[in-house]
C-alpha cells in the first residue's frame, strides 16, 4: 500500500519550507515503520523506491517546478531507475534521506536520492524523470524554461552518462520470444 499518510505529512512539513535552486539538496528525515519491513526485519528493496518518492516530490515543490508543472498541466513519471544497496535499515530506524536534481538531457530529468545513517550511505539511487504532458514528454528545458530557470543543464556527471548510455544499449522490448508467443496464443496460464 503505498504511504498517503506520510507522503501528506511530508507534503505539509514543506510546503513553506524556504526554496532551493533546481539543483541544490532536499534533505528529509525518515523512520523505517513495520508496514515497510520484508521478512528479515529490515526496509524492503521495493519499499525503498516507494519511500524515495517522500523526499523527491517536496524536493520539488520546494524547488518551484510542481508549480509550474501544474500550471501547464503537465505531469512527472518515473522512466528508469538504479539503485545501489550497501546497508540494512532495520525496523524503526531512523534514517536521512538526500534528493536533488543533477541535470537533464532533451528527454529527462536525472535525479540522484540517497539514505543515510549516522554519516554513512545505506543506498543511493540514479533516477530519470520525464515531464509528460498529453502531446507526450516535454522538454526539460521547456519545463526550466517555463519555471523561469537557466534552461541549460550543467553537464552531468561522468557516471551519469555512462549509465544513460548503457542503458541506451539495452533492447526494449526485451527478446523472450517464447514466452511472448505463448502469450499472444493465450497459452500461458492465468
Amino acid at each position: 500500500m503505498y504511504p498517503m499518510l506520510r507522503f501528506a505529512k511530508e507534503m505539509l512539513k514543506f510546503r513553506r519550507a524556504p526554496r532551493i535552486g533546481v539543483l541544490e539538496p532536499h534533505v528529509s528525515t525518515h523512520r523505517c515503520w513495520p508496514l515497510d519491513l520484508d521478512p528479515w526485519i529490515e526496509l524492503n528493496n521495493g519499499r525503498t523506491l516507494t519511500l524515495y518518492d517522500l523526499g523527491r516530490l517536496p524536493m520539488a515543490v520546494r524547488t518551484g517546478i510542481i508549480d509550474t508543472m501544474r500550471e501547464n498541466g503537465w505531469g512527472i513519471t518515473v522512466a528508469g531507475n538504479s539503485v545501489r544497496y550497501r546497508r540494512r535499515i532495520k525496523g524503526f530506524q531512523r534514517f536521512t534521506m538526500v534528493s536533488r536534481t543533477l541535470g537533464w538531457d532533451a528527454r529527462f530529468l536525472y535525479m540522484e536520492q540517497s539514505m543515510w545513517h549516522r554519516g554513512e550511505c545505506y543506498n543511493h539511487m540514479l533516477l530519470r524523470g520525464a515531464i509528460t504532458s498529453a502531446q507526450g514528454i516535454v522538454a526539460p528545458a521547456r519545463l526550466m524554461q517555463a519555471a523561469g530557470r537557466e534552461a541549460e543543464s550543467p553537464a552531468l556527471p561522468d557516471w551519469v552518462a555512462a549509465w544513460i548510455a548503457a542503458d541506451a544499449q539495452r533492447p526494449w522490448p526485451p527478446a523472450l520470444p517464447e514466452i511472448a508467443a505463448a502469450d499472444r496464443n493465450g497459452d500461458l496460464p492465468a
